[in-house]
């Protein structure tokens, strides 16, 4: 049971470091995604184009997460002892 208490200490550890990430990441990201989307090619963007960047800008940040959330989920390590 000890084994498991720790495990658990060590993924809440993992959960907090990456959901700070996360957050940072996000609130970096949304200041560039304003940027962009305010930049005049995107301004001067035909009304069809327009959404589709936004829809890009806005959905981009997702792909780069996914290792840490993957990261973030993973379950301690299993330790062997001697004879297993």
């Amino acid at each position: 049971m000890a084994a498991r208490i720790g495990g658990d200490r060590a993924m809440r550890w993992r959960k907090f470091v990456g959901g700070a990430f996360m957050l940072a990441f996000v609130a970096f990201y949304a200041l560039i995604a304003m940027a962009l989307a305010q930049s005049r090619p995107v301004q001067e963007a035909s009304a069809w184009v327009q959404p589709i960047v936004y829809a890009i800008l806005g959905l981009a940040w997702a792909p780069p997460l996914m290792p840490l959330v993957a990261w973030m989920q993973r379950g301690p390590k299993m330790r062997r002892g001697p004879g297993r």
